[in-house]
């Protein structure tokens, strides 16, 4: 098994984001090797982290290289800090 992790300090999120996010959350749910995902926060809202599971590393790489993921990727310092 092998997992993605992504920690971040939220920003301001915009329709933007919600629909990168909406849709990166499709695409990792339609690869045949995610196992799942969860998400926490700190405590005071400031740090958060989503984890995402995957059978192989083949599967990790498709989700990593998917046009949607990396769209996201491009523009994430729009909605961080």
């Amino acid at each position: 098994m092998y997992i993605a992790a992504f920690h971040w300090l939220p920003g301001q999120y915009d329709e933007d984001f919600h629909r990168l996010n909406a849709a990166i959350d499709a695409v990792a749910r339609a690869n045949p090797g995610f196992i799942g995902a969860e998400s926490w926060q700190s405590a005071d809202g400031l740090r958060r982290c989503a984890s995402y599971y995957w059978r192989d590393l083949d599967s990790l790489h498709a989700f990593a290289s998917d046009p949607v993921h990396l769209e996201a990727k491009r523009q994430y310092a729009r909605w961080y800090d």
